[in-house]
């Protein structure tokens, strides 16, 4: 499978031919493991096998303190382990004896349970919709998927008519949990807390999910997406929202990643010779402009819609609302065909939301890029600057001033900053990769230089792409032009030793921020609105030597 040879011959196998659905097809997974293992008791003895293998990790810890705090009152799950319950009982034990809140849970061969729950209100409760791994029966190819079990079915409706749903890590492939779904949707008082689904940024969601929102939305019920990258990060973030008890935290917390970086007593002394990452210290915009639409949109289809109006515009959406950086009336001009309506401003915090950071980020991208010989790569794992020579196009004044900017990379670098790359024929130019943290009370922005390739395979990693085109990354292996620039990536730099790091660093350090305090923006407009402004300290606070020497 390592071979991408091999790999696109398997593909093409199954892609639609031989009895299976093309790649993303809803049925993809139920019948690839009905071909699989064509014996239900052999399906059976395999997910328990694998299910006993796993251990809840921090999100499980998050939701077991959720449900013993009386936060989450009823889940519903399609998986077949045993996590959650495991969570749940953990937790439970941390709490004094008369406030214990055990978990009920149902499964397809014990629905009763989740019957009487419901009718008796004996919250909390564990609804396994495709059954349990000790159970008789699981629902885990195309006919068994076909229908849900109807007093599971009765369960959902009635609880849905109580609770709003909050809908993370499935992507609603099974009809059998959708249909259900559609028909709560068209009852009245359903959803009272509203209808949300967590997608990773940059991703598509199937067209069944998006037809349910927008009929949960024609209804008049409050819908949106909430991004985030996963079941962890979304934990994190409502962790840091709600104030568990002391025994709960300690609990949650005892699991919770290290952070690969922790704050450090930063030096007073001369910076060391050998700088890989330096960081500045960074002021953020404390607030955006809010717009309210008429219906729900990820931040892919928002930069969509502002591309489209040609409009000079930095989105992020979050459900049915939309966070902006520049003008109002191009904004809202934008937006009109969704509804669009400004609703005052939001304020930002982007340590704790996933939409207000990449907002924050796309901004701060365009903000060091403008007016400056930089072409901005907005990427959902990352931002990067690119070097960008002074075309023709361009003023005599202006390029002159962009070749005045440039030339000190130029010195710092032993080789060309823009170019081709031999015997491969592609582009490339020196890029320095950015991102911001928060530590010590305060926002830094960290820089690190690379070398980027323009690929013409649209599945290069590295490629640049406008923020409105980010897709699903792609499960291919890389090609070989992807393999051969990597290789002679590796070769470029591994000739650049630390007085070449320590000039390219001051060059690009001084570029970016080359005032003792240096203040950028976003866009430029005149009239009403908000725009992104940042202030870069021009003093580089910290570097990493044995980064640089490893």
């Amino acid at each position: 499978m390592g071979d991408p040879l091999w790999s696109e011959r398997i593909d093409s196998h199954f892609d639609d031919r031989n009895g299976f659905p093309p790649t993303g097809h809803p049925s993809e997974y139920a019948v690839a493991f009905e071909a699989a293992y064509p014996s239900a008791r052999d399906r059976r003895t395999l997910v328990e096998d694998w299910s006993k293998r796993g251990n809840p990790s921090f999100g499980h810890r998050v939701l077991g303190a959720l449900v013993a705090s009386g936060r989450a009152r009823c889940l519903f799950t399609t998986n077949f382990d045993d996590l959650v319950e495991r969570a749940a009982m953990a937790t439970d034990e941390l709490v004094e004896p008369a406030r214990r809140l055990p978990l009920t849970v149902g499964t397809l061969d014990q629905a009763e349970r989740a019957e009487r729950c419901m009718h008796e209100g004996s919250w909390p409760l564990l609804v396994k919709l495709h059954g349990d791994f000790r159970s008789e029966r699981l629902m885990n190819t195309v006919d068994e998927l076909r229908g849900q079990d109807e007093r599971l079915r009765s369960v959902v409706a009635r609880a849905l008519g109580q609770f709003g749903l909050f809908v993370v890590g499935y992507s609603g492939r099974d009809d059998s949990v959708m249909d259900v779904l559609d028909e709560v949707v068209g009852v009245d008082g359903t959803f009272p807390a509203g209808l949300w689904w967590a997608v990773r940024p940059g991703t598509a969601v199937l067209p069944r999910v998006e037809s349910l929102l927008a009929q949960a939305a024609a209804a008049g019920i409050e819908v949106g997406f909430v991004e985030s990258e996963n079941f962890d990060e979304l934990a994190g973030q409502v962790e840091r929202a709600v104030d568990f008890d002391d025994a709960l935290q300690e609990h949650v917390l005892a699991l919770r990643q290290k952070p690969l970086v922790t704050p450090v007593s930063l030096p007073v002394s001369p910076g060391t010779s050998y700088p890989l990452v330096r960081c500045s210290a960074l002021e953020l915009p404390e607030k955006a402009r809010a717009v309210t639409l008429k219906k729900p949109l990820t931040s892919a289809e928002a930069r969509k819609l502002i591309k489209k109006a040609e409009v000079w515009a930095t989105v992020a959406a979050s459900g049915r609302t939309v966070l902006a950086f520049g003008a109002d009336d191009d904004i809202e001009g934008a937006l009109a065909t969704v509804g669009g309506r400004l609703s005052g401003t939001i304020a930002l915090d982007p340590d704790a939301n996933s939409a207000h950071r990449g907002l924050v980020y796309d901004a701060l991208a365009k903000s060091l890029a403008r007016r400056r010989p930089l072409s901005p790569v907005l990427r959902g794992r990352g931002h990067s600057l690119l070097v960008r020579p002074p075309g023709s196009h361009m003023h005599a004044d202006a390029a002159a001033r962009h070749q005045r900017l440039l030339q000190p990379l130029r010195d710092a670098y032993p080789s060309q900053i823009v170019g081709s790359v031999p015997k491969l024929g592609s582009h490339f130019a020196e890029s320095v990769r950015i991102r911001i943290e928060r530590h010590n009370g305060r926002w830094w922005l960290l820089f690190e230089p690379q070398t980027w390739v323009d690929l013409d395979d649209h599945e290069d990693s590295d490629r640049p792409t406008n923020p409105s085109d980010r897709v699903q990354p792609s499960r291919r292996q890389p090609s070989q032009a992807q393999m051969r620039a990597a290789d002679w990536r590796r070769e470029r730099w591994a000739r650049r030793y630390n007085p070449h790091w320590n000039k390219i660093i001051d060059a690009w350090s001084h570029l970016i921020a080359p005032d003792r305090e240096t203040a950028v923006t976003a866009h430029y407009f005149g009239g009403a609105g908000i725009n992104a402004a940042f202030r870069i300290s021009g003093r580089t606070g910290w570097s990493d030597r044995n980064a640089s020497t490893a």
